[in-house]
């Protein structure tokens, strides 16, 4: 029997069933998991790959902040947010490149503001990767401005949006 390949030589997974997708608190043991899915991001390749080369999502992140995935029925984990409380600012979302297109940034979307209610925000910040802009701009974000480059830690100007939280 031999293995199916995806175009990074791993075993291919199988697809996301986003109706068997449940949101969860982020825990320490995800973090290995979630820097793996933010360093394989295919939205960071070319250009973009010094960005999250070295990035780690440390337990301590987790512990510090709102962090949630969106995992499968075997606990695969999909994507995941970080929500920052003070200042509010939606400071990671990733979603696997199999699972993209399948609501999966929609559901995130959606945990991420009811928390934000619940903790008393009137609004969320995002400072987007340009590619993702469409998308926020898409789930109810509205662009604000531009956050300009930080060289050497950002080469590259980014959409500032704000999510309102109603």
């Amino acid at each position: 029997m031999s293995s199916a390949l995806t175009s990074a030589g791993g075993p291919q997974r199988p697809p996301a069933r986003p109706d068997a997708t449940g949101v969860r608190r982020a825990v320490a043991r995800d973090a290995k998991r979630l820097t793996r899915l933010v360093r394989g991001s295919s939205a960071y390749q070319g250009h973009y790959a010094p960005m999250v080369a070295g990035y780690r999502v440390g337990p301590d992140y987790i512990e510090a902040h709102e962090v949630f995935v969106a995992a499968d029925g075997s606990d695969r984990v999909l994507g995941f947010y970080a929500l920052v409380l003070s200042p509010p600012e939606l400071d990671l979302m990733f979603v696997t490149d199999d699972a993209q297109g399948l609501g999966i940034g929609r559901l995130l979307v959606e945990h991420m503001t009811e928390r934000a209610r619940a903790a008393g925000l009137d609004a969320v910040r995002v400072v987007a990767h340009p590619p993702a802009e469409g998308f926020y701009l898409s789930v109810g974000a509205r662009r604000t401005g531009t956050a300009l480059a930080r060289p050497p830690a950002v080469m590259w100007d980014r959409p500032e949006l704000l999510f309102p939280i109603d």
